[in-house]
């Protein structure tokens, strides 16, 4: 009964954006005879929901996601953004109540928002910015062929890439440690990547996870304790929140700290290879126009954003004694931050 309501009222909704088109055809050419299209084409409602908004990745990918839709004509959309502040049972409201027909599309960020709204077989279309690891998810099963009325882009992080920068930034350290909470699946995936990757250097690493951002202090303390004299942080909502307390141990050990995301460099991890976040953002936002101007969702792959720059934080390398590496030795051009 609900999915037909919601299908009557997306009928009824076209019938009406129809027949404001031919109200306004006579708008249609301008004053050189040129086609043209008028604004009430280009009204639309926009539904951006993130995990939460202390992860400040999400937020630039907010950012990049409705500022290009306005530059690609939808300035008169409505967005409505809604940010859950980490908290489940509030995700599961904000899902359920766009839920309601009214939306044109769907942007989650990050895989707890995706889920959320994939899980709820939403007759709404799903534009997913950010997702590391979409099929393993679930939120999608071919990346070539969307099939669950869900498509967008993923920032599946190059962990091997970040580790063989991290020896050529830091490269006396024998034991990595990885921080990481089990709740968030994008973390889990990049950590068992990792580790995956070091067992076939034969490289030790040893792991700690946390239930609370209260507890990234102690586990940061112990790892290092047990001989870990490099850490690594995955893109992990519930770490962000305390990376702070990471990043001060850290520095009073003297032991450098690796990252997934810019944002994390920004708080005081040492390095990463990185996605522009407003980049990947507009990216998403493209997949989107596309659907709004016909394609279908099954049409629309979903695309993983390759590395945009290494994100380099020089206060943090000078704190531990490490030079700024040249673009020759990363590879990668290099975006220095300093806090």
């Amino acid at each position: 009964m609900k999915k037909t309501l919601k299908k009557i009222t997306a009928i009824l909704t076209a019938a009406l954006m129809v027949a404001a088109c031919f109200a306004g055809c006579s708008a249609k050419n301008d004053k050189n005879g040129e086609s043209t299209t008028p604004d009430t084409a280009k009204q639309a409602k926009f539904g951006v929901v993130v995990q939460t908004g202390a992860n400040g990745a999400f937020v630039d990918m907010k950012d990049g996601i409705i500022e290009q839709m306005k530059a690609n004509g939808y300035e008169n959309a409505d967005f409505v953004y809604k940010d859950a502040q980490n908290d489940t049972s509030a995700l599961s409201t904000i899902i359920s109540s766009m839920d309601d027909g009214s939306y044109n599309a769907i942007f989650t960020i990050g895989t707890a928002c995706t889920q959320t709204l994939v899980n709820l077989q939403s007759d709404t279309p799903c534009f997913f910015c950010a997702v590391s690891a979409p099929v393993e998810a679930k939120v999608i099963t071919n990346m070539g062929m969307p099939d669950k009325n869900a498509t967008g882009t993923s920032n599946a992080i190059p962990v091997s890439d970040i580790i063989e920068m991290g020896y050529k930034i830091t490269p006396d350290v024998t034991k990595w440690g990885f921080i990481y909470s089990t709740s968030q699946i994008n973390a889990v995936n990049t950590v068992e990547s990792a580790q995956k990757y070091l067992d076939s250097k034969n490289i030790k690493y040893e792991s700690a996870t946390v239930e609370t951002s209260a507890d990234v202090k102690s586990a940061t303390e112990t790892l290092i304790s047990n001989g870990c004299d490099v850490i690594f942080v995955p893109n992990d909502a519930i770490v962000q929140d305390g990376v702070q307390a990471l990043v001060q141990v850290c520095r009073e050990a003297k032991v450098p700290s690796y990252c997934s995301s810019a944002t994390t460099v920004n708080s005081g991890c040492l390095a990463t290879l990185a996605i522009d976040d407003k980049g990947i953002g507009a990216k998403t936002a493209d997949m989107c126009i596309e659907y709004m101007n016909g394609k279908a969702i099954t049409e629309i792959p979903s695309v993983v954003v390759g590395i945009d720059y290494c994100t380099f934080n020089a206060d943090v390398a000078e704190s531990l004694g490490i030079d700024t590496p040249a673009k020759e030795t990363i590879g990668y051009e290099i975006q220095v931050v300093n806090n």
